[in-house]
C-alpha cells in the first residue's frame, strides 16, 4: 500500500471471553409500520451502581433499591481508596479493581417494522451486558466501542431492565491506570429495520484541487426483515458554514433478507475548503436510506474533512502540499486526578495548551481513544495516530490483552476502524506498541499481516505504522518484519531509525515515542526523511 492511510455462568467466564462473540441479529416476522428517522436517547443518568457482584444481577427481579444511583461516564476506582497494596499495584496508581454492577430501566415499548440497539463507547473491561435477564454480549477489552441489538429481548409492556457487569478484578491488566466500570458514553439507538450498522457509513476525498473536491461515499445497509427489499439512499453534504453544498440520490438497489451491502456513491463539492492544523474546515454528510416506498428508515450524520495527507520516503510528512515535521505527543485515555471517565471540558483545555506550546500531534498511547477525543482534535486541527494494543499475543502483565487476541484482535481491530475513519485528524493507524512478538518473527508477521489485511480494507485511504521496541535487537529490519509496515515506526533510538532509512531508502519513517532532550530532537529535525516524533510524553 503506498503511504498516502458475560458471564452466562461465573465457571466458564474465561471460556466466554475468549469465544469470539460475533452475536447474529435475529430478524423479527412484523407487520409494517410508519418508518421514522434514527432516533439517538443519550442514557446518563439514573443508573444503580454497586461495587460488588451479587448472585443473580442480571435478571429483572433483582432488588437493587440499596444500590448507589451515579450517572455515567462513571470510573468508579478513581474513588479509592488509594493501598499500598493495591492488587495491581503501582502501575494502576494503588488504586482498587474488582467487579461492578450498573442497572437501570429501560422505558422503551418496541414498534413494528423497527430495530432497537444499546451502544457503549467504553466499558473497562471484561463486560457483559444483560437486558431483562438475557445475555446479549460481551467484550474483553474497555477501549473498543459496542453496540448490541436488544430488538428481541425488548418488553411489549416497555418495563425494560438493562444490567451491565464490568470486571477488573483479573489484575494486574495494564501498564498504567485504566479506570473501571462504564468509564464511557451509552445511548440508545433506534432505527427502521432497514439500517446503516455501526461505522457503516464512510466519506473520503478521491482527489481535491482547487476548483474542486470528490468523495466517494461508501454505506453499509442491512436489510434486517425476512424478505428481499428496495432500498435507496438520499445523500445532502453541508459545509463548513452549515449551508447545503450538495444533494444526491443514486438509483434504488434491491437488498437480500438478512443481509448487508455496500451502497457507492461519489459526490463533487465545489470550492472545497480543506481541513488543516490551522483551519480545521469540517463538513457534514446526512445519509438517509430511504424504503421502497420514499419513507425514512435511518439515517446518520457524518463530519469529515477534506486533506491529502502523505509519508514520503525521501521528504517525511506532507499535508496539503506542505512539508512539515510532526511535532506530536503521546497522551493515556485518562485525565489525572479525575481518572478514565474524562470531562470534555478537560480534554479541551489539556489538548489547547499543548497545541499552544506548538504540539501539532497526539500519539493515543496505546489504546483505541474516545469518539469525543477524535472530535476535539478534528475541531482543534491536531493530527492523530490511533492506536490498537500495547500486546499481542506475548503479555506484559498476567492478565492483559494477550489472552484475548487470538479471538478478539480481528473483531477489534475492524470495530476500532470503521469507528473512527471518518475523522481527518487521524493520518496514521498504529498495530500496537512495543510488541514483544516481534521475538518470534513467523509469529510476529501472521499477527501484523493479519492486521494489516483487516485495515486496508475497512480504510485504504491511510497508512499503518507501530512502535518497534528494539528492532535491531529482534532483527525487524533485516527479517522482513518492518517492510510489512506503511510506515516505520521506532520507539526511541533516532539514529537507528535513520540508518534504517538509510538502509533502505523506500522507508517512510516516523519516531513513534521519543524522548524531550535536544539530543533526541536535532536527528530527527535535521533528517529529511524522518517525518517527525512524537514526545513521552504529553505535559507541560
Amino acid at each position: 500500500m503506498a503511504s498516502v492511510a458475560s458471564l452466562h455462568s461465573r465457571a466458564s467466564a474465561r471460556a466466554l471471553w475468549r469465544a469470539v462473540g460475533w452475536i447474529a441479529c435475529l430478524a423479527l416476522a412484523a407487520p409494517a409500520a410508519l418508518a421514522a428517522p434514527r432516533v439517538v436517547t443519550p442514557l446518563p443518568h439514573d443508573w444503580r451502581f454497586i461495587q460488588a457482584d451479587p448472585e443473580g444481577a442480571e435478571t429483572r427481579g433483582m432488588s437493587d433499591v440499596a444500590w448507589k444511583v451515579v450517572s455515567v461516564p462513571h470510573d468508579w476506582a478513581i474513588a479509592g481508596p488509594f493501598d499500598a497494596d493495591a492488587k495491581a499495584g503501582g502501575e494502576n496508581g494503588f488504586l482498587p479493581t474488582g467487579v461492578a454492577w450498573y442497572r437501570r430501566t429501560l422505558d422503551v415499548k418496541p414498534r413494528p417494522g423497527r430495530r432497537y440497539f444499546i451502544e457503549f463507547d467504553g466499558i473497562m473491561e471484561r463486560s457483559g451486558v444483560w437486558l431483562n435477564g438475557h445475555h446479549i454480549g460481551h467484550r474483553p477489552m474497555g477501549y473498543v466501542s459496542q453496540r448490541y441489538d436488544i430488538t428481541r429481548h425488548l418488553r411489549a409492556d416497555g418495563a425494560n431492565v438493562l444490567a451491565v457487569r464490568a470486571d477488573t478484578s483479573a489484575a494486574p491488566s495494564s501498564r498504567w491506570y485504566n479506570g473501571s466500570g462504564i468509564y464511557r458514553h451509552v445511548r440508545l439507538i433506534e432505527t427502521g429495520d432497514i439500517h446503516i450498522p455501526q461505522g457503516g457509513a464512510f466519506v473520503y476525498a478521491t482527489a481535491i484541487t482547487a476548483d474542486k473536491a470528490t468523495l466517494s461515499i461508501a454505506t453499509d445497509v442491512r436489510n434486517e426483515t425476512a424478505k428481499k427489499a428496495a432500498a435507496r439512499l438520499e445523500i445532502v453534504i453541508t459545509g463548513p458554514d452549515q449551508r447545503e453544498v450538495a444533494r444526491i440520490m443514486p438509483a434504488a438497489v434491491e437488498l437480500a433478507a438478512g443481509r448487508t451491502d455496500i451502497l457507492r456513491a461519489t459526490v463533487e463539492l465545489p470550492g472545497p475548503q480543506r481541513w488543516d492544523i490551522n483551519s480545521p474546515a469540517r463538513y457534514r454528510a446526512t445519509i438517509r436510506v430511504l424504503g421502497a416506498d420514499g419513507q425514512v428508515q435511518d439515517d446518520e450524520t457524518v463530519a469529515f474533512g477534506l486533506r491529502e495527507a502523505r509519508f514520503d520516503p525521501a521528504t517525511g510528512f506532507w499535508l496539503n502540499g506542505r512539508n512539515f515535521k510532526l511535532k506530536g505527543v503521546a497522551l493515556h485515555h485518562d485525565g489525572g486526578a479525575v481518572g478514565a471517565a474524562v470531562p470534555l471540558d478537560v480534554w479541551r483545555q489539556r489538548l489547547g495548551a499543548l497545541k499552544a506550546q506548538g504540539v501539532n500531534a497526539i500519539r493515543t498511547a496505546h489504546n483505541v481513544p474516545s469518539p469525543e477525543f477524535l472530535d476535539l482534535t478534528d475541531e482543534l486541527g491536531l493530527l492523530v495516530m490511533d492506536e490498537l494494543f500495547d500486546q499481542w499475543n506475548v503479555g506484559k502483565t498476567p492478565e492483559d490483552y494477550h489472552l484475548f487476541f487470538s479471538d478478539w484482535h480481528k473483531r477489534d481491530t475492524l470495530d476500532m476502524v470503521r469507528r473512527d475513519r471518518n475523522h481527518p485528524s487521524i493520518v496514521l493507524w498504529s498495530a500496537g506498541n512495543e510488541i514483544h512478538d516481534t521475538a518470534y518473527p513467523v509469529q510476529a508477521k501472521a499477527a501484523l499481516r493479519s492486521i494489516l489485511n483487516i485495515i486496508h480494507a475497512a480504510d485504504p485511504t491511510r497508512p499503518v505504522t507501530m512502535g518497534l521496541f528494539r528492532p535491531n535487537v529482534t532483527k525487524d529490519y533485516d527479517n522482513g518484519f518492518a517492510d510489512m509496515l506503511d510506515v516505520v515506526g521506532q520507539n526511541y533510538r533516532e539514529n537507528e531509525l535513520i540508518a534504517a532509512s538509510k538502509q533502505n531508502p523506500k522507508r517512510s519513517i516516523v519516531g513513534t515515542e521519543n524522548g524531550h532532550n535536544l539530543a533526541n530532537w536535532v536527528p530527527v529535525r535535521d533528517y529529511l526523511p524522518f517525518s517527525g516524533m512524537f514526545l513521552w510524553t504529553g505535559v507541560d
